[in-house]
């Protein structure tokens, strides 16, 4: 699992026709939404080009396989997909990929971890509390407060032509039939048609090809089979005993160095707290790690003690603070 540290490589890649935004923008009616001239006025200001990232050797990804061993086979395959585009002149190029399992395993964290080990831009959209079916392709600028989609809101506002982007829960997304909130992911998931996708209120085709897309699920019978036919689908099982140990011990770590008040607290939790810790799922976890860094402080201590631990039920119903 060993590999040695790269520095990014870019290349460049015009995700839009700066001219044709120009000519879109001159023939606009007097009728036309501000927001829609605006929105050309960025696009032209922000110029159409836009930098794709890719390592240029295998990254070092020890770290990762410490932080979430149970995804240890996904990172297998993406490990694979880097070497192949690290030992040409080929772009980063990963398919799309859903991460099956139970809440709170980690599976929005690893699209982000992901973004960052591919030193790339990141994007989200969580289709739980979606109905719209505009969330992804934007929505017509006839229609009032009508705007763009999350992807060409990702590409016009970041640096990057290949972001990741996170489609959380993708099995929740709600709508009406005609306003289907996965509908513009029949495009966007080919690369073919989403290297002309066009977003509904700016009506420019974009390049989004070079998106990085994952998505996440709890249950996979709620997904359209088309969408799931054009994904890689990974099963992602809860750690076992170790592992739990070791992502408890890695999210202490990242909470420690993360703050400047961490500073004080030792590098490792004491063994009692740490197994009470590996009880946990990932995300009570770092609830339950975050309280027990201000329980101790309240306490006058600078380490945590297992009575500075509430247990996961508790950790959940916490809102207010930390």
């Amino acid at each position: 699992m060993t590999a040695a540290f790269s520095i990014p490589i870019a290349g460049f890649i015009d995700v839009y026709d700066v001219a044709a935004v120009d000519r879109a923008l001159q023939e606009l009616p007097a009728s036309a939404s501000e927001a829609l001239k605006s929105t050309y006025e960025k696009m032209l200001k922000a110029g159409g080009t836009r930098i794709a990232v890719k390592p240029s050797g295998i990254p070092a990804m020890d770290e990762l396989y410490d932080e979430l061993p149970n995804f240890a086979g996904i990172l297998d395959d993406i490990k694979k997909h880097i070497a192949l585009c690290a030992s040409s002149n080929d772009p980063m190029e990963l398919p799309p990929i859903l991460l099956l399992g139970e809440p709170g395993i980690g599976k929005t964290y690893f699209g982000r971890r992901i973004a960052r080990l591919l030193a790339t831009g990141f994007g989200f959209v969580s289709m739980s509390s979606m109905t719209a079916g505009w969330i992804l392709s934007g929505a017509s600028s006839q229609w009032k407060n009508a705007k763009p989609g999350k992807v060409f809101d990702t590409l016009l506002n970041g640096t990057y032509a290949n972001p990741v982007m996170v489609i959380d829960e993708v099995d929740k997304a709600g709508g009406e039939s005609q306003y289907d909130p996965l509908g513009a992911l029949y495009s966007l998931l080919e690369h073919d048609t989403a290297s002309q996708f066009v977003d509904e209120f700016v009506e420019i085709p974009i390049d989004a090809s070079s998106v990085v897309w994952f998505a996440t699920a709890n249950d996979a019978s709620r997904i359209p089979e088309p969408i799931l036919n054009r994904m890689n689908v990974y099963e992602i099982e809860p750690p076992d005993s170790d592992g739990a140990h070791r992502i408890a011990q890695s999210i202490y770590s990242e909470i420690r160095l993360g703050h400047d008040w961490g500073k004080t607290f030792p590098d490792a939790p004491a063994a009692d707290v740490l197994d009470r810790l590996a009880e946990l799922g990932p995300r009570d976890m770092r609830r339950a790690i975050m309280n027990a860094f201000g329980n101790a402080k309240l306490a006058g201590r600078d380490e945590i003690r297992l009575t500075d631990i509430a247990d996961g039920r508790s950790a959940r119903k916490q809102r207010i603070g930390f």
